[in-house]
């Protein structure tokens, strides 16, 4: 299940278990004759119920929904603005839902902040109101309650930073592997053909990777794939990428770079490895294909396929070189 889909439903649950709740509350004051808390609790299920319906709306761009903010900001006012005018025992504890469903619709750190400016004023209110027994032991209970669940949130979005950074990471060298390559090269494509900007790619291959292996080990190998992979963080710029395809190939993403720019890098990468002297192997040496993104280049298996058909062009006519394979000129 992917990030958006899985947000979606957990909005979705929460709106609706917080409507039922609400509504629950409200059919309950409306029996014992509490009419202000039923209309309170009726305006409150009916914008729990609106969030339900914006999450099913917007089902498609739950990381980035602003409306979700408008709606528990309502919600909140709507609390807070009852215990301002209504004198109606047990009221304050109606914020316990709200606490959590701010945590678990917005980011940690718009949930905390909605969830304190509702919670600091109410302190003040039952404290000017209440004994100072119940005011301490209400507030205490929401506030103890507000760092159990953003405790929880932050572990959660801990676990599944780090579940991701496992999924798209190599292990062994720390640069991004090829799961992440596509879905990278095509955004930064479509960016190149919305701006204009020129995108290369770099396809680099490690010489003799079979022949190092059969006669220092296959860990020896991965020992220097390891460190010429900290070897390539040190010499690409900031904001190229560097990726891992096998046990001796790298694809380097390079936007805004044109033709001229991608030869001189490209020749600076190779230079770079063949002088420095690498632990074990001594001397090592690479072949490079790279390309430009030309007009007919929309998807991610074009560019990949000539930058790799470039590198074995590479190595046929010789290791340690670099080969630039054209794509279509870009019309302007």
């Amino acid at each position: 299940m992917t990030e958006t889909r899985l947000r979606t439903w957990t909005h979705a649950f929460g709106y609706g278990i917080a409507c039922l709740f609400i509504f629950t509350l409200a059919m309950q004051n409306l029996r014992y004759g509490f009419y202000e808390l039923f209309y309170l609790a009726s305006g409150m299920a009916v914008l729990t119920l609106a969030g339900a319906i914006y999450t099913i709306i917007c089902r498609r761009h739950q990381l980035s929904a602003p409306g979700h903010l408008v709606i528990l900001s309502g919600l909140n006012s709507g609390m807070l603005a009852a215990l301002l005018t209504m004198n109606a025992p047990g009221i304050s504890h109606w914020a316990m839902p709200l606490l959590v469903l701010n945590l678990l619709i917005l980011p940690l750190r718009q949930g905390v902040g909605l969830s304190l400016l509702l919670l600091v004023p109410m302190s003040i209110i039952l404290f000017l109101e209440q004994p100072p027994a119940e005011a301490i032991a209400i507030t205490g209970g929401l506030f103890i309650l507000l760092a159990v669940a953003a405790l929880y949130i932050w572990h959660y979005d801990h676990m599944a930073q780090s579940a991701e950074d496992l999924a798209i990471t190599d292990p062994v060298t720390g640069a991004h592997n090829a799961r992440f390559l596509d879905e990278t090269l095509q955004k930064e494509i479509s960016r190149a053909i919305a701006t204009g900007h020129c995108l290369s790619v770099i396809d680099l291959s490690i010489d003799y990777a079979d022949e190092v292996a059969d006669l220092h080990g296959r860990d020896q190998v991965q020992g220097l794939f390891r460190d010429m992979t900290e070897h390539l963080f040190g010499v690409i710029r900031a904001g190229d990428t560097l990726y891992t395809l096998k046990d001796s190939e790298f694809f380097l993403i390079l936007p805004f770079t044109p033709e001229e720019g991608v030869r001189v890098i490209a020749e600076r990468i190779r230079r770079t490895i063949a002088e420095h002297h690498w632990p074990v192997v001594g001397k090592a040496t690479v072949s490079l294909g790279c390309t430009t993104r030309g007009s007919g280049d929309t998807r991610t298996d074009t560019l990949r396929k000539r930058a790799h058909q470039a590198m074995e062009e590479a190595r046929r006519r010789g290791t340690d070189s670099v080969w630039f394979s054209p794509g279509e000129t870009i019309e302007t």
